[in-house]
């Protein structure tokens, strides 16, 4: 026994940082864990979980449309806002529920707390000095609003589009990455009038090209309304609406703007510089590849730190950390192949190298595309298109990138993470015997390659 009060110290109660805690009190180390806004962090509370839901909602609009071209009458279907948010905290006040029996089940002491440095192994919870002699900072990331006039009184973010007691009727959402897409979406399918504002030429950077144009493509066929190449000068109330007025000299009047521009490390006020803990110019925390900080016995990950800001990345730094440290079994998970998904309508699901990445790590590349309408659409005549792409390296035959817009394409795409994870090629591919009739055996059935240079706009 130390003399410490606790063996582990771990400031943040999100996903990354409640796996660590109990991984390690069940290694046996005496851990405490901190938390002073919501147990499961970010993804739980006002991001993946409870975005999903209302995802999943606004789908019904379309299920409906395609309802009727298979004989079902569904007659005047209405939604109201506050009946799906109602049920939504539910569900998230059983998952807080949960996350707080799995640690005081593993033996961890929770705190229901702020946590501050005060030295390398001296913590302020709540008022509370404890001592650890190691710890771990997991507090994630938090939206950011820009300075820009009446943006900051008039625009809501992610955080608080789970809690609107009313749905805007005519939204602006400013941003391209997936926060925004997902909302464009979600907005609309609910009924909203929404138009998209972002200042690059597409949207999803970083994500395939083909990806990128195939889905603004299709959330344009569906009705957002896309405003590329611009950003947002400023909002001003006129009367109950909202005036926006963007780079093009264009106003748009809307009943609520959301803005999802981007989101920054949650380090301030905790205590780092004070401690010598380094952080970057955008307030990340400098890590090493075991994910220690400046000082040698304080760790973080996840979100903090700025790298690969998913969720089940920050569970797997999480458990590695434990392991290393408690259990006796030091390793650190592979970032390779890692799959994710952006739950737009339509979905993307994608896992290894983009084209342009390919290309870049290893010269030329083999790309197989196929482009269909979802059977699912075929009697109600919907248009929507699904899109789906492998990339692969003609040298080895391997497959480097797996990529997917359509429905069920997060689902599809996770069985294929495990096969680019094996370093499947393209031979095994084509040796595997498809589901018929599905979607996804079309990634197994695909001959013929993309002849380049071609456009990802010849991908519609």
């Amino acid at each position: 026994m130390s003399g410490f009060d606790f063996d582990y110290f771990v400031i943040g109660g999100g996903s990354g940082g409640v796996r660590s805690a109990r991984i390690a009190a069940q290694h046996g180390a005496r851990v405490g864990i901190a938390e002073e806004r919501y147990w499961g962090g970010t993804c739980v509370n006002v991001g993946c979980v409870p975005k999903k839901l209302l995802a999943m909602a606004a789908h019904f609009s379309a299920d409906f449309e395609d309802a009727a071209g298979f004989g079902w009458t569904v007659p005047g279907a209405t939604h109201d806002w506050a009946t799906l948010i109602a049920r939504k905290d539910a569900e998230i006040g059983r998952l807080n529920g949960i996350y707080r029996k799995l640690l005081t089940g593993a033996g961890a002491t929770m705190f229901d707390a702020r946590a501050v440095l005060v030295d390398a192994h001296t913590i302020d919870v709540g008022g509370k000095r404890v001592t650890a002699d190691r710890i771990l900072v997991a507090t994630g990331g938090w939206p950011v609003l820009p300075d820009k006039p009446g943006v900051r009184e008039h625009a809501f973010t992610s955080n608080e589009a789970f809690h609107l007691e009313r749905m805007p009727q005519r939204v602006v959402i400013v941003g391209g990455g997936y926060i925004a897409v997902e909302f464009a979406g979600i907005f609309h399918g609910l009924g909203a009038e929404v138009t998209l504002v972002h200042r690059g030429d597409m949207v999803l950077r970083g994500f395939d090209d083909d990806l990128r144009v195939h889905l603004a493509t299709e959330i344009g066929k569906a009705g957002v309304n896309l405003r590329l190449g611009c950003q947002v000068e400023g909002i001003a109330k006129v009367g109950d609406a909202l005036a926006v007025t963007l780079s093009n000299d264009e106003v748009i009047a809307a009943d609520g703007v959301m803005y999802a521009t981007g989101r920054k490390p949650n380090t301030a006020g905790l205590g780092l510089e004070a401690v010598g803990v380094a952080v970057d110019a955008d307030g990340a925390i400098t890590v090493d590849e075991h994910y220690r900080t400046s000082v040698p016995n304080i760790y973080a990950l996840g979100d903090v730190t700025d790298r690969l800001n998913l969720t089940p990345v920050a569970i797997a730094e999480g458990h590695a950390l434990a392991d290393t440290l408690f259990g006796n079994k030091p390793r650190v998970p592979s970032y390779e192949n890692v799959p994710t998904a952006v739950f737009s309508n339509p979905p993307i699901g994608t896992v290894g190298l983009t084209e342009a990445a390919a290309q870049q790590r290893y010269g030329e590349v083999d790309v197989y595309r196929a482009v269909f309408r979802p059977m699912r659409h075929t009697l109600s005549g919907r248009e929507e298109r699904t899109l789906m792409k492998l990339v692969v390296d003609p040298k080895t035959d391997r497959v480097l990138g797996c990529h997917m817009v359509g429905p069920d394409a997060p689902e599809i795409v996770q069985g294929l993470a495990i096969a680019l994870t094996c370093g499947a090629t393209k031979a095994q591919f084509d040796a595997t015997i498809g589901i018929h009739p599905t979607a996804a055996e079309e990634f197994v059935t695909m001959r013929s390659k993309v002849e380049r240079p071609a456009s990802p706009g010849l991908a519609q």
